[in-house]
């Protein structure tokens, strides 16, 4: 996997300006042979860890998953099978996973679940031959039974009699009725076909059995200890508020059609998800909120009889969204990871008799993200950090000693890279508010010259960047910039209250953040501000177009699958939560949509702008793209529109369209780059 070049990919591509590249550098033909670890679980007896390792299949251009196996001091390492997801039978003699369908069954292609037996003959069943994407894979208790959620597909129908087709003839294929408002999902795709339920399957194979039913998504799913029960999350997906959920149980011996034997658990108006059952039944760990009209609230940890009653807020004054909820062995608390000031680690909260105030397990500066706890106290999960792609680790919890790493996937094609330094800054908005960043500088920075800069602005917008590791960002470090990226209000890792200050504002402060965080790097002294670039996806793209509609101090800037115009978008994206970032809907006073909108302020932009878009995107759907694009052109503002094939929400799904995005983006700033004799002085307003 370590052989093959971009030559085809590159050759396509538009010629960059002559960059002097040492062989001790990041490229992007290296990019192609970089790994990814994810999902590691521990075997029942403590010895092995398997985990999920990614690759990129270069041929197909596409990205591909493994299973690799190991002991839990990480020797022998290996390859185990194709697939991703593994979860270890209760008795750790087989594993449950999902992967492509095999050969014998061609005409079900999709992920199916499979179950390897972990002996040395190591025998493999094809379980499901389902037609419809599948997750949440769990094992029963017993070992019998595996459960998991699937899309249940629900045409709508109208009773209408066409006329009678004459023989032979062929008509045009019947349309899609939509009567739901969601009616896109997850912008990769998904339409208005069904539902996701929960299902069983006999671990030997057979067929699977539906045990709920109803307009809602039923997602997740952790068993009882009796085997009894399943209990889960479920969300009525056409629901404009989006914040409504709640926590369910469902008799595993039901079916679709007895109704009575799903019980609801929580009823409060707010999301209630996630749930864990504690090792000996009695009680359900769970996530959530009471509803509010704010744009963002960190969950609270929550704990209930596992009946229902006794609900109760167990996490007290923590303002951290906690994540990956997971019971300890003896029930005296529970272990989850969770974002805060740029890195994530795992902390602890005592449950019970022991109750007490959440405290951290590990602290660093990385991201950690924790997947499974062992009875005796070993949590495994992956770890990032500013200089390295992630690794396995492990965490002893009880003696709390340092964090061992245990694979080392990316140190053969890292060896001897020089990367660019990652230096944290924090600075003061106008208002006082403090903001969080960071910069990356250029291999061998020289602090008396000056470099070109690239500001990145996150996405979301209530999103954090963190301390992990960032190919794309050190590759263009590699080519001699500067790359600040921070966490203006908005970013979620500071609590609710810094989260929500956007609430019905953004744009706004959030722009003051992320001048203020430019102004502080300039003031270091090693910035071109001459040369000064821009660019985001998402909420970066949003605030990409709103940066060059309200300063010129940019010498070019790429909005990437951006949101230009509020009153177009509320009624084409496929997530309706945005209505709660507006006062009225826009039928009712369109006033606040077109003051924030970038577009009504497309009159001001001086600033070279490409925009780049996946053409099946349906969050920020093209339209938003095309209308900026077109009213630049309209002005004579030097502009391109960049239509990425194959893309959902994003450009770099694609390992080439990754490829394409660092090039498009260099080739664009290099285009503007104002050279030292026709430097022009700008201003801010």
């Amino acid at each position: 996997m370590r052989k093959c070049a971009l030559a085809l990919i590159l050759a396509s591509l538009p010629a960059l300006a002559a960059v002097a590249i040492d062989s001790d550098r990041l490229t992007l033909d290296l990019y192609v042979e970089l790994e990814t670890v994810s999902d590691p679980r521990i075997s029942p007896d403590g010895k092995q860890i398997v985990y999920t390792r990614g690759w990129i299949d270069r041929m197909n251009d596409k990205r591909e998953s493994s299973l690799w196996i190991m002991n839990a001091d990480g020797s022998r390492n290996r390859f185990l099978a194709k697939g991703s997801a593994a979860r270890w039978s209760p008795k750790g003699d087989r594993l449950a996973y999902l992967a492509e369908g095999g050969p014998h069954a061609p005409e079900k292609p999709g992920t199916q679940v499979f179950v390897r037996w972990m002996d040395a003959e190591g025998a493999t069943s094809q379980v499901t031959r389902v037609e419809q994407s599948l997750s949440d894979l769990e094992w029963s208790p017993d070992g019998s039974l595996l459960s998991f959620s699937m899309l249940v597909e629900q045409k709508t129908k109208w009773d209408v009699k066409m006329p009678k087709k004459p023989e032979g003839a062929t008509w045009t294929e019947e349309p899609k009725i939509v009567e739901r408002l969601n009616y896109r999902r997850d912008g990769q795709g998904f339409t208005d076909d069904g539902y996701r339920h929960v299902f069983v399957v006999p671990s030997e194979g057979g067929t699977p059995r539906q045990l709920t039913t109803g307009d809602y998504d039923h997602t997740g799913g952790t068993w009882t200890p009796d085997g009894k029960s399943i209990v889960f999350s479920a969300q009525r997906s056409d629901d404009y508020q989006w914040r409504e959920s709640d926590i369910y149980s469902v008799d595993v011996s039901s079916g679709p059609a007895q109704a009575n034997t799903v019980r609801q658990l929580t009823t409060r108006k707010g999301p209630d998800t996630s749930p864990v059952i504690s090792p000996d039944g009695r009680r359900i760990a769970y996530t959530g909120y009471d509803w509010t009209k704010d744009t963002w609230v960190d969950s609270k940890i929550y704990v209930m009889n596992s009946d229902g009653s006794n609900a109760r807020l167990v996490s007290g004054e923590w303002d951290r969204a906690p994540q990956g909820l997971m019971w300890a062995a003896d029930g005296s608390g529970l272990y989850f990871t969770a974002q805060s000031e740029g890195a994530q680690n795992l902390f602890f909260l005592p449950i019970g008799p022991a109750a007490g105030k959440v405290t951290p397990v590990t602290t660093g500066t990385h991201m950690l993200a924790v997947s499974d706890v062992s009875p005796s106290g070993l949590a495994v999960g992956t770890l990032t950090t500013a200089h390295a792609p992630a690794d396995v680790v492990a965490v002893d919890v009880r003696s709390r000693t340092a964090i061992r790493q245990l694979t080392y996937v990316n140190d053969d094609i890292l060896a001897g890279k020089k990367l660019g330094a990652v230096t944290e800054m924090w600075y003061t908005a106008p208002d006082g508010l403090k903001i969080q960043g960071w910069y990356i500088t250029p291999p061998d920075f020289d602090p008396a010259r000056q470099y070109p800069m690239q500001l990145h602005i996150h996405g979301g917008p209530h999103s954090m960047y963190g301390i992990g590791f960032n190919y794309g960002w050190q590759e263009h470090a590699a080519n001699g910039y500067v790359i600040l990226y921070t966490n203006p209000r908005g970013s979620t890792g500071y609590g609710s209250k810094f989260g929500n200050e956007i609430m019905r504002a953004y744009p706004s402060k959030d722009y003051d953040d992320l001048m203020a965080g430019v102004d502080a790097l300039v003031a270091k002294g090693f910035v071109d501000t001459q040369n000064m670039f821009v660019t985001g996806c998402s909420g970066g793209g949003v605030l990409t177009a709103w940066v060059v509609g309200h300063t010129d101090r940019f010498a070019a800037a790429s909005a990437n699958c951006p949101v230009t115009d509020w009153l177009s978008f509320v009624g084409t994206t496929d997530g309706a939560s945005w209505y709660y970032n507006f006062e009225k809907l826009p039928w009712e006073d369109p006033t606040e949509h077109l003051r924030r909108s970038p577009l009504t302020y497309v009159g001001n932009v001086k600033t070279p702008t490409m925009l780049m878009t996946g053409v099946k995107d349906l969050r920020t759907p093209m339209p938003q793209t095309e209308q900026f694009y077109s009213a630049l052109k309209l002005r004579k503002i030097p502009t391109a529109m960049v239509r990425f094939n194959e893309e959902w929400h994003g450009t770099t799904s694609k390992p080439s369209n990754f490829v394409r995005t660092q090039l498009y983006l260099r080739r664009w700033f290099e285009q503007w780059k104002r050279p030292a004799a026709d430097r022009r002085t700008t201003s801010q307003p």
